[in-house]
This record gives C-alpha cells, sequence and structure tokens, in this order.
C-alpha cells in the first residue's frame, strides 16, 4: 500500500496509506451490517496494507468507534493512524427520540448535542478513548462545520466562533503537549475551511465531496493557501456519495440525495471519457485528487467486503495522462487540477 508522509509542524508528522478507512458505514448508514460482517471488511483493509482510520462518535451514535475498539484491540498501536472528531456529545435517548432515526440503524439510543467548547472538546475526546479502547488517538477532526449541518451561515458563524473561542484552544494544548499528533476539521464544505485556516493553527482538513472529478471549486482558493501552509487534505466522499462509482443511473446518490439531471448530465459525460479510455470511472474518481501536492489520503466508504475490494482496486489503477488531458480538453475537469 503507497504511503504519503505528512510533517507540517516538525514533530515527526504521520504516515497514511493513500487508501485508508473512513468508518461511516460500521456505524450501520442507511442498512444494518452484523459484527461479523464488519470484522471481515476491516480485516480486508487491514491484511491489505490499510493502516489509516477514520471514526466520529456520530457514526452510529458510537457503534463505529466500539467496533474499531474490537477490531484494533491487539493491533501495534504504533502501526496504524487513527483519527476521530469533536463538536458533538452524545446523551442517552429513547428508542423513540433518539437522533438518526433512518440512517442509522439498530444503534445506540442517542441525542447528538454540539458543542465546540474547549470543555466539550475534552469532553468528547475522553468518551472517544473509552469507546475506542486505545489511550490516543493521532489526530482530532472538528466534525461538521457546514450550512449543510446547522442549516444556515448565520447558525454556523455562531459555531464557529464558539470553535474558535474554546474547542480550538484545546486542541491547540493536546497537540502542543504531544497528546495528539495533530488536528483540524472534517467538513462537508470547502469554505468553512478556508475560513478556520486564515484563523488558526490548523494541520488537515477532511475535506468531504468537495475535491473531487466532479468538483474543483477548492482550487480557487482554499487549496492554495493548503499548499502553501503545508496543511494536509485527507479526501472524504471521493465519489460524491455514490455517483462516481455506480455511474449516472435514474436514483444515482450525489451529496446524499438522488442527482439531479445537470448532475446525471455531466457524470455521464465523464464516464463517457473514461469508457474511451478503457478505465473505471470510480478509478479515476479515486486517483484524481491524489495528484494534488496538499492532499495525504483518500477514505472512501466500505459497507461491505466487495466494496472494500474495489476500493483497494481503485488504490491501485494505473490512469493514462491521456484520459486526464481528454476531461480537460472536454470541459469536465478544470485546466488547472494538478493531473500527470
Amino acid at each position: 500500500m503507497a504511503t504519503r508522509h505528512w510533517d507540517r509542524i516538525g514533530n515527526g508528522g504521520l504516515t497514511f496509506t493513500e487508501l485508508g478507512f473512513g468508518s461511516a458505514p460500521l456505524g450501520n448508514l442507511y442498512r444494518s451490517i452484523t459484527d461479523e460482517e464488519a470484522d471481515a471488511i476491516l480485516a480486508l483493509a487491514w491484511e491489505s496494507g490499510v493502516r489509516y482510520f477514520d471514526t466520529a462518535p456520530l457514526y452510529g451514535l458510537g457503534l463505529s468507534e466500539t467496533r474499531l475498539n474490537r477490531f484494533l484491540r491487539g493491533k501495534p498501536r504504533d502501526e496504524y493512524v487513527l483519527s476521530t472528531k469533536v463538536g458533538r456529545l452524545l446523551s442517552p435517548a429513547t428508542a423513540e427520540t433518539r437522533d438518526g432515526i433512518g440512517k442509522w440503524f439498530d444503534v445506540p439510543n442517542r441525542k447528538e448535542i454540539y458543542d465546540y467548547t474547549y470543555d466539550g472538546v475534552m469532553r468528547s475526546l475522553e468518551f472517544s478513548l473509552e469507546r475506542l479502547g486505545v489511550d490516543r488517538v493521532d489526530i482530532l477532526y472538528a466534525h461538521d462545520l457546514d450550512v449543510f449541518n446547522h442549516g444556515t451561515q448565520s447558525a454556523l458563524d455562531e459555531k464557529l466562533n464558539e470553535l474558535i473561542a474554546g474547542g480550538y484552544k484545546a486542541m491547540l494544548s493536546l497537540r502542543d503537549h504531544g497528546v495528539i499528533r495533530a488536528f483540524g476539521a472534517g467538513v462537508n464544505e470547502w469554505q468553512s475551511c478556508q475560513w478556520m485556516a486564515e484563523r488558526g493553527d490548523f494541520d488537515l482538513f477532511l475535506l468531504a465531496g468537495r475535491y473531487t472529478l466532479l468538483e474543483q471549486e477548492a482550487l480557487d482558493s482554499f487549496l492554495p493557501l493548503c499548499a502553501e501552509r503545508g496543511i494536509g487534505i485527507v479526501i472524504g466522499g471521493p465519489y460524491n456519495s455514490g455517483i462516481l462509482a455506480t455511474g449516472p443511473r435514474q436514483g444515482a446518490f450525489y451529496n446524499y440525495d438522488p442527482a439531479p439531471p445537470e448532475i446525471l448530465d455531466r457524470v455521464g459525460k465523464i464516464e463517457a471519457v473514461c469508457e474511451r479510455h478503457g478505465v473505471r470511472m470510480l478509478d479515476a474518481a479515486f486517483q484524481f485528487p491524489l495528484h494534488h501536492p496538499a492532499v495525504v489520503s483518500i477514505i472512501p466508504g466500505g459497507q461491505g467486503v466487495e466494496e472494500m475490494r474495489s476500493n483497494l482496486s481503485a488504490s491501485k489503477a494505473d490512469i493514462p495522462p491521456a484520459l486526464w488531458a481528454d476531461l480537460k480538453s472536454e470541459g469536465l475537469l478544470r485546466q488547472d487540477a494538478p493531473t500527470p
């Protein structure tokens, strides 16, 4: 498995596998899987060389972290990179009042409480360490600081300011005292990441769905800023919620919802170029972000062994340079997007 070493502040840094493991599906996202199925997916990832695992309290309302606990127990702690997220605390609820009904299946009955304060970050880390069964995580990401989750720009601004006034100071202290190696944010919108990067000493951003074969607006200002400052980028959602993996079929998902006609049309044109070159569109979608110098890892989700195998194949795919050139010449990829 190919790796990328990142060391922004000279503290030894972290070595990421180019293919990381995004563990939201371990939280029974959209459908329930058994513990045995979860173990089989994780075992295949580990045996294939994957050594970066990302999770969050949100994923399955704690289930993803506890499933990782069972799997990682006994694995040498220095052999893998582990990240989790802060910004939500989980409170006991009933089956009728819990959050995530219709999204997370067969999970603990919990309600989410957004909390980006100093104490909220410290408490969240403590709870995550218990669920994960480890004595440390390598990276903390402030989770879901975007309009998508908070509803309006004014509500987001309030949470961003809460983070900078409190939670940011907690993560900075944890990093500077060696408790964690790095911190940043895991979000769905690059604009929030840029806002934070301009106001704090952030190390890494986990950007979901906003620098892909379908979308490159982050090249306008955010990614150049990251490259200039040595900020690492982990790419989540490289298939834009599925459409770059499934193709433009009816009902294909884009941004967690059925894709609108204009997206179906654009993806159809991208797929046609890939087919001309004998390349799976999924493979091109995985490989594309890796050409940007700030990107350290790609973490697609995998809710089954076959999906994990597909991701492993994509991580090793050889894409002919002519494919990128054709995408650019047909206006399907930005001219300034880094490619071979």
